[in-house]
């Protein structure tokens, strides 16, 4: 019966991995093209990761400001469009929601400083950290910004089946009790070998480069997953949203999408630029 319920858990997972991947063919194309529709793409991520994360905190009664998170979201992308990517105006923007985040937790008989730590959590982990994507496509390294899909990705596909062939040893059974530090291993060296190939097509001069930001973003990557099921856990809920049926929301696909894109963004920008 345990090797029954092993193999039929083991199908679901795999559904989710499938179905994960045809929702990302879309995305793919939105990369190929970049410019506008990544900028409007990454902006959507933010609107309903926002959205999807208050409603989590909502769950276990810490009160977030939807009004100042979607307010932040339009300044910041409207800025970019004005703008393009400024450092000035991108830390003005940083220091504003600081500020109106703080200010939200005045109404003391209303509200507690959670409502306002939670609305300033969001604006940092999901809008800002996404908005990392749009900063690698206005790099000399537009096309990088697949590494950040391919790192992400690639290494929750190969820690997956890392672990579940060789998988013995627990990583962090409190936040995720089927990932194993064989499959962490695995998907960190998954990583790397396939963000490597990209190289080798897309920026053969740099293919050392391109492996060792599928180690960084392997790594990475997983720590993002991981950060994603502590909020939940502690929000006391399953998944984030029900964008698809059954498999969860916008944060539930791209939790690991959202850390990694800074790492490969302040790798560009420190070392190759």
């Amino acid at each position: 019966q345990k090797k029954i319920r092993r193999k039929g858990q083991g199908r679901q997972i795999m559904k989710t991995r499938i179905i994960s991947g045809i929702v990302m063919v879309p995305l793919l194309l939105i990369i190929y093209f970049g410019g506008i529709p990544l900028l409007a793409a990454a902006a959507l991520i933010a609107y309903v990761g926002v959205t999807e994360f208050y409603n989590g905190f909502e769950n276990m009664g810490v009160h977030p400001s939807k009004p100042i998170a979607y307010v932040m979201i339009t300044i910041l992308y409207a800025g970019h469009l004005f703008l393009g990517v400024n450092h000035t105006f991108l830390m003005a923007w940083v220091i504003l929601s600081m500020m109106v985040s703080m200010i939200y937790g005045w109404k003391i008989t209303e509200r507690k400083p959670y409502d306002a730590v939670a609305t300033l959590t969001a604006l940092v982990y999901i809008v800002l950290f996404s908005y990392h994507i749009v900063i690698i496509d206005n790099t000399p390294y537009p096309k990088m910004t697949w590494l950040v899909v391919i790192a992400a990705f690639g290494s929750d596909i190969m820690a997956y089946f890392t672990g579940y062939f060789l998988g013995k040893h627990k990583m962090a059974p409190n936040l995720s009790p089927k990932k194993t530090i064989e499959g962490a291993v695995g998907g960190v060296v998954g990583s790397a070998v396939l963000c490597g190939i990209f190289g080798y097509f897309f920026y053969p001069t740099m293919m050392v480069h391109c492996m060792i930001i599928g180690v960084l973003g392997g790594m990475v990557a997983e720590a993002g997953d991981l950060t994603a099921s502590m909020f939940k856990r502690g929000m006391g809920i399953k998944d984030y949203g029900h964008l698809i049926p059954g498999h969860g929301g916008i944060m539930d696909r791209f939790d690991s999408v959202i850390f990694v894109a800074p790492a490969v963004c302040y790798y560009i920008l420190f070392v190759l630029v």
